[in-house]
């Protein structure tokens, strides 16, 4: 894709050069795209179906560390967190728009190895990037993407749709990112102690990549339809566990009793965290970044996911008086807390 070898200042495309360097390569894959990048704004055809829109931004420092994240996975994932945006409205994501702002620490092929990122994940989830922009920054690299996707207008899922006695169901198994990054800055920390010291990542490869590169889970909605379910209400799992389920909650105006020991996690997950002294059950309430989905069913659909290897029952829907619960192995019932990610608390 790109085949720089050397190092490239970005002062010798200019703004216009490196757009253009970045994004003349770009394939077209949907009909809908009659217009991508090189022109004022994108042209999108529509056909009768609802559009569905979402923005995230990841700022260096915040949501990133360069010293462990490899650009072609951040790209990647800045991708991938989009496009699960999507999936959690039941939706196929179709188009992306991508804005950078970068300093001068930055060369052409480090963008290059952004982009790809970017580009494979766009291949990999049938997405268009149909244009954005790029300017300077005097504090690192901050990348902002917005995901149009569409859906059947009586097909698209929100977080207030849950009913009491729905079924809350989650997609396979939570904790691993958090773990990953525990990893990475326990590796970080010897290094900044000792910079000859070779990082030690040998045999967490599951939890690394759950951190490093999430995929967002554009195969639910398909097994869904097949499966004959439309979810009453559904969230991805962004910011732990607990905090996604709260959100239902307090959208869908119900309480939720969540079992303890119906929570999925790997064993990898479960291990690590023993290794770091950490409760695995926090990791999967709190840690957040496994981008996995997280719905609700009626009761009636119990016979078609009880069985299902992509789905687990993790609890039921109360009323609103009763609260959000965590119910423990012990038999005890906690009320949930909202401690998973929040940009203007947590840092990495």
């Amino acid at each position: 894709m790109f085949e720089n070898t050397g190092r490239t200042e970005l002062s010798q495309l200019g703004e216009f050069g490196l757009i253009k360097h970045l994004t003349e390569n770009i394939i077209i894959q949907h009909p809908s795209t009659l217009k991508g990048v090189g022109d004022d704004a994108a042209v999108i055809e529509q056909s009768g179906k609802v559009t569905l829109l979402s923005t995230d931004m990841l700022v260096e420092g915040v949501h990133f560390d360069l010293t462990y994240v490899p650009l072609k996975h951040l790209g990647y994932k800045a991708i991938a967190v989009n496009v699960s945006d999507i999936c959690a409205m039941n939706g196929v994501a179709k188009q992306v728009t991508v804005s950078m702002a970068v300093s001068n620490r930055f060369s052409t092929e480090a963008l290059e190895e952004l982009y790809s990122g970017m580009l494979m994940a766009c291949d990999n989830y049938k997405v268009d990037l149909v244009g954005g922009d790029t300017t300077s920054s005097l504090s690192g690299l901050v990348i902002s993407i917005t995901v149009l996707g569409e859906a059947e207008k009586n097909e698209v899922v929100y977080r207030s749709g849950a009913q009491e006695k729905d079924l809350l169901v989650v997609t396979g198994d939570l904790g691993g990112a958090y773990m990953g990054l525990q990893i990475l800055e326990r590796e970080k920390a010897v290094f900044k102690e000792n910079p000859n010291a070779q990082p030690d990542l040998e045999g967490n490869d599951y939890v690394l990549e759950r951190q490093l590169k999430p995929e967002a889970r554009i195969d639910i909605r398909d097994i869904l339809k097949h499966l004959d379910i439309k979810p009453t209400s559904m969230i991805d799992v962004s910011d732990g566990l607990a905090s996604e389920i709260l959100h239902i909650c307090n959208q869908s105006n119900v309480g939720c009793n969540l079992y303890e020991d119906k929570i999925p996690m790997d064993s990898m997950t479960v291990n690590r965290a023993h290794d770091f002294k950490l409760d695995p059950t926090v990791c999967a309430l709190s840690g957040g970044e496994d981008y996995e989905l997280l719905f609700t069913i009626n009761q009636k659909d119990f016979d078609k996911v009880k069985n299902h290897p992509d789905f687990t029952i993790i609890g039921h829907m109360t009323d609103k008086a009763s609260g959000a619960n965590l119910v423990t192995r012990s038999g005890n019932a906690i009320p949930l807390t909202a401690q998973g990610w929040d940009a203007f608390i947590n840092k990495n």
